[in-house]
């Protein structure tokens, strides 16, 4: 059995280091891990070559390194799509030119670094990174897969499916699976924010843009059905949900 566990600090961080030069690409990430090594902060280190392969990743990352001058999908444009889908996290663009400096701005960038990057600027920029991933404790589960266990962060979640003994867990960055079961989930999330309206489905009420009687439509635009005897209870918990959240006055 595969046990489901909420953390609301982030234990170890995921960083992402994205450059078309896989040798800048590969000492940069080095220089980062050694630098948290040193400070005593576990880390996790993806690793990719363009924007496109970045973006597909299912990991969610707490710090992305994105360079701005590659081939194919240069790394504005890869920074303008991340941000539609992860507005929390913290985007440092790294780049040879100055050019690009007022644009960061758009994509609400935390830091701008001119090549080369030097390790005593890096550390500054990584301690500031860190005490702003601090601030902003953000609630996740901590799911086993294939032995490995992976962060899913609550905020990510549209909502959760269940197939079996197969969890499909729909959010910002696809569809993540692993075996659970949702009446644990259920327990798990029932303050969070998520509500069960189907035997089969939790949804975030945080993403729903409209119901009726049949189903729930969210905001990415699809529909979850609504068991009839769940129906009263999805309307008082939506009610509560809003006031809560200031949606209704």
């Amino acid at each position: 059995m595969q046990y489901t566990h909420i953390r609301q600090v982030v234990e170890v961080l995921s960083i992402a280091v994205c450059d078309d030069e896989i040798l800048e690409c590969s000492h940069m990430a080095r220089k980062i891990k050694q630098i948290l090594e040193g400070m005593k902060i576990p880390c996790n280190i993806c690793q990719f070559c363009n924007g496109m392969e970045m973006l597909q990743a299912q990991e969610s990352f707490d710090i992305v390194f994105l360079d701005i001058m590659m081939d194919g999908m240069d790394g504005m444009e890869t920074a303008r799509i991340f941000r539609k889908k992860a507005l929390g996290q913290i985007l440092i663009f790294v780049s040879s030119s100055r050019e690009y400096v007022f644009q960061a701005y758009d994509v609400e960038a935390f830091q701008y670094l001119l090549k080369p990057v030097y390790e005593k600027k890096l550390r500054e920029v990584l301690q500031k990174a860190i005490r702003k991933t601090e601030s902003r404790p953000q609630e996740f589960i901590l799911v086993s897969r294939e032995r490995q266990k992976k962060k899913l962060f609550l905020d990510d979640i549209y909502y959760i499916e269940i197939k079996g003994r197969m969890v499909d867990v729909h959010g910002t960055r696809g569809v993540f699976s692993y075996y659970g079961q949702i009446g644990e989930l259920e327990c798990s999330l029932r303050e969070k924010g998520f509500f069960r309206c189907h035997k089969s489905y939790l949804v975030n009420l945080k993403y729903v843009d409209g119901y009726n009687r049949q189903e729930v439509i969210l905001e990415n635009g699809e529909a979850v059905v609504i068991a009839k005897r769940r129906y009263e209870e999805f309307c008082r918990e939506i009610l509560k949900f809003m006031k809560k959240a200031g949606g209704i006055l």
